[in-house]
């Protein structure tokens, strides 16, 4: 059910990502038919003028309307769709992962407390198997590491205390499952940032070559897509280094749990007489 959860996200972020890359293309499209459009169809000079006139008024309202999705997705489209998309890629997945992560980490928080209760409640009875149901009975790693204890206890406290340490190193490793992903998606992105930085400054100076100008209004189109860029690969990693602290602090949570868990497993198990049985 969460591999089907994370594929259905991946799926949905991914059709986001498309139509925005084809509304990118479209706009694109749109802007080099409005440029190629032939200079006899221009209105008289003297309706013209009304018209300048009035576009800053215009040029404002449309910056007052202009939402926080219709504004990501123009700066989208100002930076190139296609660098934008590739640096769009990482945060996808690197977004899939972390939610299956705190989904995942959620599920396998638990109020230990109230285990060991049930637990206690029936080693004192001498139902170690009742006991062992409890665990079975109990989602996380936690019960899973209380499970292997009760089932070792015939090896005594040291038994006991060594097959939990060893499973708990297994659940450890399960818990930290995906992060390595995280991290190299961190990584990746503020770099995809970084070459589309320098492919948009060199678009810039072969702009400067072929016009053989130095006005800013000849450059500002490729610096403009070398900060966007970098803004936005950035703003990727700084989102997904979010998601891993928290998810990070989540799972030594969870093993802090499980470490004090042991150990009132065994005063239990001490306190019912267990090892003597």
């Amino acid at each position: 059910m969460r591999n089907l959860f994370v594929l259905l996200l991946i799926l949905g972020l991914a059709s986001f990502a498309t139509n925005n890359a084809v509304f990118a293309q479209d706009a694109t499209a749109t802007e080099s038919t409005e440029q190629a459009a032939p200079a006899e169809e221009a209105a008289p000079a003297e309706e013209a003028a009304p018209a300048e006139e009035a576009a800053p008024v215009v040029a404002e309202e449309t910056v007052a309307e202009i939402g926080g999705y219709q504004l990501l997705k123009k700066y989208f489209i100002d930076g190139d769709w296609r660098f934008m998309s590739i640096i769009l890629f990482p945060l996808i997945l690197g977004l899939a992962f972390c939610i299956e992560r705190v989904i995942t980490l959620n599920i396998a928080s638990i109020n230990t407390d109230k285990l060991l209760g049930r637990i206690n409640e029936k080693l004192k009875g001498g139902d170690v198997n009742g006991a062992m149901d409890v665990c079975k009975a109990t989602p996380g790693p936690t019960a899973s590491i209380l499970y292997e204890g009760l089932k070792n206890k015939d090896n005594g406290p040291e038994g006991v205390e060594k097959s939990i340490v060893a499973y708990g190193s297994v659940q450890m490793g399960l818990l930290e499952n995906g992060l390595i992903w995280i991290s190299l998606f961190i990584a990746l992105a503020p770099m995809l940032g970084f070459l589309g930085t320098v492919v948009g400054m060199v678009q810039a100076f072969d702009r400067i070559e072929e016009v053989g100008d130095l006005s800013p209004s000849v450059v500002a189109g490729g610096i403009k897509v070398a900060l966007l860029t970098t803004v936005f690969g950035l703003v990727v990693a700084i989102i997904l280094q979010i998601f891993y602290n928290y998810i990070v602090s989540k799972i030594d949570g969870i093993v802090n749990k499980m470490e004090d868990s042991s150990i009132g497993l065994l005063d239990i198990m001490t306190e019912n007489n267990i090892f003597k049985k």
